[in-house]
C-alpha cells in the first residue's frame, strides 16, 4: 500500500515492495517522494504531485548517475560470477536478471504499488497464477466469455482434480458461483465481447468466501484500471498488447501486494522456466515512457470509431465501454480511468465482414490488439468464442482520428 501523508499522495508515488518486503522506490517516484518528505506541512502548495504521463516516463528507472544512461541496456547473461556462498540478487539466468528487475519495478509502480513478476507471455502469467494457487479439490471460478486460451486451461485444471465453475462477466454473475471457491478469475472488460463486471463488488464477495481474486487487466492496462486498488489479489496482463503497444514482442506480468503470493508466482516461473528474454524486457521498459500518450490517443480514436458506427445500417451489436449508452458504461466509468482501444461489432455475415476488412487501407488484419497500428479481425475465424460469423474486433491505434474514421466508413460503404 502507499504510505501517504495525505489522500492526494495516492496519485503521487507508487512504492514497490522489494524481495524482503521492504518498501522501495525508483526513478521519478523516488525523487518526488524525497522532495515531498522535505516539505514542511505549512508550505502551502509545496508538495509535488505527478500525473500518469510523468509516472510512465520515470517508472522503474534508476537514479541518475554521471555518465550513465537513463535506462541501462539489456543484460545478456545465462550465469553470473558467483564465488563462495550462492546468495545475492543475481545467481543464475533462469532466476533473475537486472533488466527484469528494472521492468518489474516500473510495472509495480504503474500498478499503484505492487510487487510485479514478468513472464515470457501473457498466457505464461495467466498459467502461473492459476496453476500455482490451485490444488486438487479446489474450486476455481472462471468467466465463460474470457480469452479463449484462458478458458482452455479448464481441461488442465480439471485433470489435476480441481473443480471449475464458469459464468458470464456481465451482471457480476460469478458472485453466484463463489461458494467454497479457492480462486476467482475476472476479465474486465472481457475479450472480445467487452462486458464489464464490478471488480470491487465481486472481490468483496469472494473474500467473504475465503477466495483469492485475480483480474486479467490486459485491455485496460494499469493506467486504465488498477485491480489491486479495487480489492483484487492479483493483477495479470498480457503485456504483448497495449502496455508495450508496438506489436513487436511477447510479454506478460503478474502484480500483487502480498509478498507470499508474489513469491509463489516467482517460484512457479523459476520452476517451469517461463522467463522473459532480456531484450524483450528492455524493449518493454523503453516502451512504457509513451504509455499514457498512446492510451489517450487510442481511447479517443476508439470512441470516435464507435460513435461513427453507432446507428450505421450495416452494424449491429456495437460495444465500447466509453459510449454512454453502452450496457457496461456505468460500471466501467466507476472503476476505469480510460476505456481502452477495442471496439466490437457485427456485420450481417462472414462475407460482409471479410469485404469490410479487405477494404480497409489504414488498418491491418491481425489477431492481437493494443498496438500503435490499428488492426481488426473477424474473430469467429478462430473458433472458441461465442460470436456471430460477422463479428469484428477492432483495435484503434494512434493514427489521425479523422483519417481512421474515414477509412472505416469507406470500408463499410464497400460492404454494400
Amino acid at each position: 500500500m502507499v504510505d501517504a501523508e495525505d489522500a492526494r499522495a495516492r496519485r503521487l508515488v507508487a512504492p514497490v515492495l522489494s524481495g524482503d518486503g521492504r518498501r522501495a522506490l525508483s526513478g521519478s517516484a523516488a525523487r518526488i517522494r524525497r522532495w515531498n518528505d522535505g516539505r514542511p506541512d505549512r508550505e502551502e502548495g509545496a508538495r509535488m504531485e505527478i500525473g500518469d504521463g510523468t509516472l510512465a516516463v520515470g517508472a522503474g528507472r534508476p537514479e541518475a548517475e554521471n555518465f550513465a544512461p537513463a535506462l541501462p541496456g539489456p543484460v545478456f547473461a545465462a550465469h553470473y560470477h558467483l564465488a563462495g556462498e550462492a546468495s545475492g540478487p543475481y545467481t543464475y539466468g533462469r532466476e533473475s536478471n537486472p533488466t527484469w528487475t528494472l521492468l518489474e519495478r516500473a510495472i509495480g509502480e504503474l500498478e499503484g504499488g505492487a510487487e510485479a513478476v514478468a513472464f515470457s507471455s501473457g498466457m505464461a502469467a495467466v498459467a502461473a497464477v492459476l496453476l500455482s494457487q490451485v490444488r486438487s479439490g479446489d474450486v476455481v471460478v472462471l468467466p465463460d466469455d474470457c480469452y479463449h486460451t484462458t478458458r482452455a486451461l479448464r481441461e488442465r485444471l480439471e485433470s489435476y482434480g480441481a473443480v471449475v465453475r464458469m459464468g458470464p462477466t456481465a451482471g457480476d454473475a460469478q458472485i453466484g458461483l463463489l461458494e467454497g471457491a479457492r480462486l476467482v478469475w475476472l476479465e474486465t472488460p472481457s475479450n472480445p465481447d467487452l462486458d464489464v463486471c464490478d471488480v470491487r463488488r465481486v472481490a468483496e464477495a469472494a473474500h467473504r468466501e475465503g477466495a483469492l481474486v485475480a483480474v486479467d487487466n490486459t485491455l485496460a492496462t494499469p493506467l486504465g484500471q488498477r485491480p489491486l486498488d479495487l480489492g483484487a489479489d492479483f493483477s495479470v496482463a498480457s503485456d504483448t498488447k497495449a502496455l508495450t503497444g508496438h506489436g513487436d514482442l511477447l510479454l506478460g506480468h503478474v502484480a500483487t501486494r502480498d509478498p507470499g503470493l508474489a513469491e509463489a508466482v516467482r517460484v512457479w516461473r523459476r520452476t517451469v522456466g517461463a522467463i522473459p528474454g532480456p531484450m524483450e524486457a528492455w524493449l518493454a521498459h523503453r516502451s512504457l515512457a509513451t504509455l499514457q500518450l498512446r492510451l489517450d490517443r487510442q481511447a479517443a480514436n476508439a470512441l470516435a470509431v464507435a460513435e461513427a458506427l453507432r446507428g450505421h445500417p450495416h452494424v449491429s451489436g456495437l460495444r465500447y465501454p466509453g459510449l454512454e449508452d453502452d450496457p457496461s458504461h456505468a460500471v466501467a466509468a466507476r472503476q476505469m480511468r480510460r476505456f481502452g482501444c477495442v471496439v466490437s461489432f457485427a456485420l450481417r455475415d462472414e462475407a460482409a465482414a471479410e469485404r469490410f476488412l479487405g477494404s480497409l487501407r489504414l488498418v491491418m488484419q491481425a489477431t492481437s490488439f493494443g498496438s500503435v497500428h490499428s488492426s481488426a479481425e473477424r474473430r469467429a475465424r478462430w473458433g472458441g468464442d461465442a460470436v456471430p460469423p460477422g463479428f469484428v474486433r477492432f483495435s484503434a491505434g494512434v493514427e489521425d482520428t479523422g483519417d481512421l474514421v474515414a477509412d472505416v466508413l469507406r470500408a463499410l460503404a464497400a460492404v454494400g
